[in-house]
């Protein structure tokens, strides 16, 4: 490597959470939870990666206990004995192994179609039953099921602390249930909880202040959240700093330790005048702890045929500038996905110079746990 890797293998610390290196997995939906219990090639699964060398591991989305959370086959729960005794064996062996794992607390919201688990007559839940701007698909949320599933968010957390996981992730990205409160194109609601930025975050808010309750002041929380949706990659809560700093800092005084700003490339710019990417101006603006993620460790030809269209010209700024981003201090912890998944040995051989044997990720990897 031409640059010193110093950043990426140094502790990180916060509250009861220490970490030996600044490198976590992302959170990737898999589907080989057969009745939506964590088996063991599951527990497998994570322990390679623990044994790989990374820091933190957080888990595939995990879902709460509501009815309308889940929104695809063999996702696994984060409720009841059986996906719990199997999620506590995943956290005793990433332990084992030297890592440290939040699980991610999901719920898909309007995402979800009828048919599936666990009962295929529930629809889709969202907070004004659009899953796109403009398209009622679902059901509307009442008052009554905000508190349902703010309530479903704060037993999985106390559950998560229970089993010894060493933290816990919220999703609030990517156009699921949160981020369609956060978003004012799904989000058209007219009591307390749409209109006004303040009033479309006071959800998530809420959610937060109930985990903390709950798990008490020094177990982690993070929060991912990301300006892009799955329904929409040009779409964005905040147009600028000013924006985005009015946007977090509720969240901050709710309870959030570290933000997981959800990028698809980590390299680009969130705003003009500026070369800080999302986590970078997060951090500048709160002075909390942040996570950086997007195609770290993917090959241009991967980035180009998978997130970019024909027009777009795609090109990977690679480890060298993951490292001189960090050196300057723009974020604390970053995110790898792919990378990790096509090769759970990723990590150890960037910390060793051996580049020349990194595994090109293939798509065909989604389709195996290993």
């Amino acid at each position: 490597m031409s640059v010193n890797l110093g950043p990426i293998f140094e502790p990180f610390a916060m509250k009861s959470l220490k970490l030996a290196n600044r490198v976590a997995m992302a959170p990737m939906t898999r589907n080989f939870s057969p009745g939506n219990v964590p088996n063991d090639d599951v527990v497998a699964y994570y322990k390679r990666r623990a044994e790989g060398g990374v820091g933190l591991l957080i888990t595939e989305g995990t879902t709460v206990n509501h009815p309308a959370a889940n929104g695809y086959e063999n996702v696994p729960f984060f409720h009841g004995e059986e996906a719990l005794a199997g999620w506590k064996k995943v956290v005793d062996a990433v332990h084992e192994a030297g890592g440290k794992i939040f699980p991610q607390l999901w719920h898909v919201g309007a995402v979800r179609k009828e048919g599936m688990e666990p009962d295929p007559s529930v629809p889709g839940y969202a907070p004004s039953g659009m899953n796109k701007p403009g398209r009622v698909v679902c059901h509307v949320m009442t008052k009554e099921d905000i508190q349902d599933v703010i309530k479903a968010f704060a037993d999985a957390a106390a559950d998560a602390k229970a089993i010894g996981c060493d933290g816990v992730e919220v999703h609030g990205a990517h156009g699921y249930l949160i981020d369609q409160f956060f978003w004012e194109g799904t989000n058209q609601r007219d009591d307390e909880y749409g209109g006004s930025m303040a009033n479309r975050e006071r959800f998530a808010i809420e959610i937060i202040k109930a985990i903390r309750e709950r798990v008490g002041p020094d177990f982690p929380v993070m929060l991912r959240f990301s300006q892009w949706k799955m329904q929409d990659f040009d779409a964005r809560l905040c147009q600028t700093p000013e924006e985005l700093d009015a946007f977090l800092k509720p969240l901050v005084d709710a309870g959030v330790d570290i933000f997981h700003a959800s990028t698809r490339r980590f390299w680009e710019p969130e705003f003009e005048g500026s070369s800080l990417n999302l986590a970078g101006w997060v951090k500048k603006l709160t002075g909390v702890p942040t996570m950086s993620v997007g195609s770290v460790g993917l090959t241009e030809d991967f980035i180009s045929g998978t997130f970019a269209s024909k027009q777009e010209a795609v090109s990977q700024s690679g480890i060298d500038e993951l490292v001189e981003r960090m050196n300057n201090d723009e974020f604390d912890l970053i995110a790898v996905g792919r990378a990790l998944l096509q090769d759970p040995e990723w990590l150890t051989k960037v910390k060793e110079g051996r580049t020349g044997e990194f595994k090109p990720f293939a798509k065909a990897s989604l389709g195996e746990l290993y």
